[in-house]
């Protein structure tokens, strides 16, 4: 029974899914973002606030942008989204009281739809103190989002160059057990 449930296909997507750091600059499909944020559009949500908006960044100008303003933050002079041609930018409405949770939950369905179809992604930090920026708050005006957002994560998506990374080995003891 257990081997029958590991080999069911969304268990072994959550199980294969890693986080690729080098990216091919070719711009993944319409149809495979499309797919990837309709599967995370269907996000549980604290209350069903359905608090998240997600800014797909496909300008290379303003990925760019974005990817200065967050190499900023870390103190670094590196393209933190590794070369991904695309940016999706996960908001919140700060009014939401698990806008933070639901947000994060929308970040990990978001890589896992996208591993599901081909594309490759990972998380990367800082859209919090990129939005909380002048520079962050004039970029959601420009894009026409107003209210109290705060930015949660960015997942970056593309096709990478290179090998797919390995899983590392799992620590024991992940699960307690009390029945």
């Amino acid at each position: 029974m257990k081997e029958a449930l590991m080999n069911n296909e969304t268990v072994k997507v959550l199980m294969e899914r890693r986080s690729v750091k080098k990216y091919k600059s070719e711009q993944i499909k319409d149809e495979e973002l499309e797919t990837i944020i309709e599967g995370a559009r269907y996000t549980a949500s604290g209350h069903n606030y359905q608090p998240v908006k997600v800014v797909v960044i496909q300008d290379k100008a303003t990925r760019d942008q974005l990817s200065q303003m967050n190499a900023k933050i870390l103190g670094a002079s590196i393209d933190p989204f590794y070369n991904a041609p695309t940016v999706l930018v996960v908001i919140a409405e700060k009014s939401s009281p698990t806008y933070i949770e639901d947000g994060a939950l929308v970040l990990g369905n978001l890589m896992n739809a996208a591993h599901a179809i081909g594309v490759d992604s990972c998380w990367i930090n800082r859209a919090k103190e990129t939005f909380e920026t002048e520079e962050g708050k004039a970029l959601l005006k420009k894009w026409g989002i107003e209210g109290d957002y705060a930015g949660i994560g960015n997942c970056i998506l593309g096709y990478r160059d290179g090998e797919y990374p390995k899983a590392p080995a799992r620590r024991g003891e992940y699960a307690v057990y009390v029945k």
